[in-house]
Order: structure tokens, then sequence, then C-alpha cells
């Protein structure tokens, strides 16, 4: 089985467009954190952002979104 076919058997359970909102949630604490990080932590806080949006996209959060939506 490859991680397409794993993730797109996950699809099938809301429990991991639960998991994927909280990602989503926490990538945008981190774009709220970035507006008032200081120069020092932009970089840091830019990473953390980017490595949201990569599991985001990787997860099929916006088709779960769309899945789920009467349930998030």
């Amino acid at each position: 089985m490859s991680i397409e076919q794993d993730l797109q058997a996950l699809h099938n359970h809301e429990h991991f467009a639960r998991f994927m909102q909280v990602i989503h949630n926490l990538r945008e604490e981190a774009i709220a954190e970035l507006h008032e990080a200081p120069t020092e932590t932009i970089q840091q806080v830019s990473g953390r952002i980017i490595t949201y949006d990569q599991i985001l996209q990787f997860g099929g959060w916006e088709k779960l979104r769309q899945r789920f939506s009467d349930s998030l």
C-alpha cells in the first residue's frame, strides 16, 4: 500500500478531519504570532507555518473540510 492510498483511506474518517483541523488552527495561530514576532524569531515562525502548510496540503485538508463541513 502506498502513502497516497493510506491518506485516501484516512479521508473516510471524521477523526482524521478533526486532526487536520487542529493542524489548520495551529497554522492560523502561527500566522497571528508572526504579526507580533520580533525580528529574530520571524524565520522560526515562518518555518512552522510552511510545515503546517505542507501537512495540510499533503493531507488534503480542503477536501476534508468540504466533506466534513457539517461536523467541523
